[in-house]
């Protein structure tokens, strides 16, 4: 028997989980502040309207997929495992480092499932990617550099860093399997008092260095992540059709003589299985619900990701610092 699952936060990625748990028959109800959204979900969907303040006391849901806004995240999951449902906390999973400890610990103490929604970890591109560095295709990885970048959406909770950058860290976290020692954040704010542009320097135990960009303020999208390794440099790139999302690079770089020379080849496209990261990771998370199997993306990771976070954000006292 599939895991009777509600969503709590019927806004835009919401509407996203609530459709896609549907479809792998696992919905069982949706749940708003906004209850006329709430009902026309329901309607929609075949599935049951609660009232947020009722979802946790149900007998009939055995867990929930939370798409609140950040600052709401800790609390509501606190109380949902302390009323016996395991839970899928959006990204980010909390404001504070501290509030996330909380959350995750309350979830250990109480045996529940804790997911944090860091969907790229599902891409098949970025599978197929994890395991060129695992059998060594790359060599050992030197540099990692991330680019996310577009038009918009404008929060006024958080900044560019916290709404687009927490994909790209757990994927970064995923490669090199460890938290880097040193952090350092730049941040451009011209709308208000929230960086618009944001940077990140990682520096990991092992000398791997990282670099990452985050922008909601660009006139095109990227969606990039590149992995320099000893061998060879792969391509994970979001934007790219399905058959050109990873390539890899052989290239190659010596001395001679005193000099660096060097030969640039063309990339060759890795085949990926097409499949839809969302769908992908919501039935990791059913999985997870039936097996009681630790989460590949879960609170730990997610206590990491924050942590880096709140070291790299920039506070700006006004648009013009």
């Amino acid at each position: 028997m599939k895991p009777r699952i509600a969503v709590l936060g019927c806004g835009y990625w919401g509407s996203n989980h609530i459709r896609t748990l549907k479809a792998l028959g696992a919905l069982h109800a949706v749940s708003d502040v906004n209850r006329a959204r709430a009902e026309g979900f329901a309607s929609e969907q075949d599935c049951l309207a609660i009232e947020p303040d009722r979802l946790f006391e149900r007998n009939d849901i055995d867990a929930i997929v939370m798409a609140l806004p950040p600052q709401f995240h800790a609390d509501t999951a606190v109380r949902a495992v302390e009323s016996g449902k395991d839970v899928l906390v959006e990204k980010p999973i909390a404001l504070t480092v501290a509030d996330a400890e909380r959350a995750v610990k309350a979830a250990k103490d109480n045996g529940r499932v804790f997911m944090v929604g860091h969907v790229l970890r599902f891409h098949p591109a970025f599978e197929t990617l994890k395991g060129l560095i695992d059998n060594g295709e790359l060599g050992e990885v030197r540099y990692i550099h991330s680019h996310r970048l577009g038009l918009g959406k404008f929060h006024t909770e958080n900044d560019a860093l916290w709404d687009l950058a927490p994909h790209d860290l757990s994927m970064i976290l995923a490669i090199t399997g460890t938290e880097p020692i040193e952090v350092r954040g730049e941040g451009a704010a011209l709308l208000d008092n929230l960086s618009d542009f944001a940077h990140l320097h990682m520096r990991f135990p092992n000398g791997l260095r990282s670099h990452l960009f985050a922008s909601r303020l660009n006139p095109y999208r990227e969606r990039r992540l590149t992995v320099v390794g000893t061998k060879a440099m792969a391509v994970f790139d979001d934007v790219e059709p399905w058959e050109r999302k990873l390539a890899v690079y052989r290239h190659a770089v010596w001395q001679d003589s005193g000099q660096w020379a060097f030969t640039a080849n063309e990339p060759s496209y890795v085949p990926v299985g097409e499949g839809m990261p969302l769908t992908r990771e919501l039935a990791h998370f059913m999985q997870c619900i039936e097996t009681r199997a630790e989460p590949r993306t879960d609170g730990e990771e997610a206590i990491r990701v924050l942590r880096i976070l709140t070291a790299g954000t920039v506070i700006h006292m006004g648009a013009s610092d």
